[in-house]
């Protein structure tokens, strides 16, 4: 009779441990959202569904290296789906956006079923439209189209000093409205 496993944490600690249950029982929590992730920045079903395996791939062999205290669980395989996808666009020569709106349409499609994420979702986003739509610019086009702060500033039309000044004064008001501080993780 397997053990249920309830943590995130503990699921990682058992795959790092060879526990095929355990990255089914991940699996089951975070491909929807992940999948979701992925086909929002491919807008491809297939190249989307290949990313979602490379990183569960890559969990199984890698769960050792997960860092508890760089964050959770969530935000580690949806980086590495985010990277991986973003990666792909570029390799492939090809310009697909992300906007806002497509990630909370994302958001809705993800049934993980906990009641905090929400809560989450809903600081994020209100400290997000408390931000000055100069700076919202710069992070939606440095996180959700995957461009480089040269890159930024040549699409704003703005110094690149200015594109990273604007970034960092963000992303401090961001960990300040969400409790983080100055001490905690961007």
């Amino acid at each position: 009779m397997q053990e249920i496993i309830n943590s995130d944490e503990d699921l990682i600690l058992a795959i790092a441990q060879g526990d095929q249950g355990a990255l089914s029982d991940l699996y089951a929590r975070y491909s929807a959202v992940m999948m979701a992730v992925a086909y929002k920045v491919l807008g491809n079903r297939r190249e989307a569904e290949d990313i979602l395996h490379d990183v569960f791939l890559e969990v199984w062999k890698k769960a050792g290296d997960y860092d508890s205290g760089r964050g959770q669980v969530r935000t580690w395989l949806l980086i590495r789906v985010r990277s991986r996808s973003l990666d792909l666009c570029k390799s492939a020569g090809r310009s697909r956006s992300v906007s806002l709106e497509d990630v909370r349409m994302a958001e809705r499609a993800s049934s993980d079923g906990d009641p905090s994420v929400g809560l989450d979702r809903l600081a994020v986003r209100e400290a997000l439209a408390a931000l000055p739509e100069k700076q919202q610019a710069v992070l939606e086009l440095a996180y959700f189209k995957g461009m480089s702060s040269s890159e930024i500033a040549e699409a704003l039309s703005i110094p690149i000093g200015t594109v990273k000044s604007r970034a960092a004064t963000a992303l401090s008001a961001l960990r300040d409205r969400l409790g983080q501080g100055s001490g905690g993780a961007p």
